[in-house]
């Protein structure tokens, strides 16, 4: 599982002229699947992300947690995360997870997030999205469960 985690003062997520999920702070993350990922991996990469601490504290230093500011979250779908450049000119997308499964992990780690009471809004899985964000910092935290565990 591969997240991109960007700090947000603004982002929003419109499909066919319909606004889906929209926020002030907090972030704006990208979520993608592999062909390994389970349960498990979504519980403990929804925790991480939780937990991470990327606001500025009182002294300007990250320090704060999205709790802290009482951010929320725009959770966008992201097969591309697993785009595979090494041959060629285009990508290849093999290793990501699609179908069903990649829609219940999505759908789940949203879930997660909730459990762990962070405010959620989403994109909507496998559709053409416009995401518009105003990135802070800038500050862009990638995680992937094959290097964390």
């Amino acid at each position: 599982m591969r997240l991109v985690i960007q700090k947000v003062s603004q982002a929003s997520c419109t499909v066919n002229n319909h606004i889906t999920g929209k926020i002030n702070t907090g972030y704006m993350v990208l979520v993608g699947f592999g062909l390994r990922d389970d349960e498990s991996v979504v519980e403990k990469m929804a925790e991480k992300m939780s937990k991470l601490r990327i606001f500025e504290d009182e002294n300007g230093k990250i320090n704060r947690s999205i709790y802290d500011v009482e951010g929320k979250v725009l959770s966008i779908s992201q097969f591309t995360l697993y785009a595979d450049c090494r041959k060629g000119n285009r990508p290849s997308f093999t290793d990501a997870l699609g179908g069903e499964r990649a829609v219940h992990l999505y759908r789940y780690f949203n879930e997660c997030l909730r459990k762990l009471d962070l405010e959620v809004e989403e994109g909507v899985f496998g559709a053409e999205m416009k995401i518009e964000l105003c990135n802070e910092g800038p500050v862009t935290i990638v995680l992937d469960s094959e290097v964390l565990w």
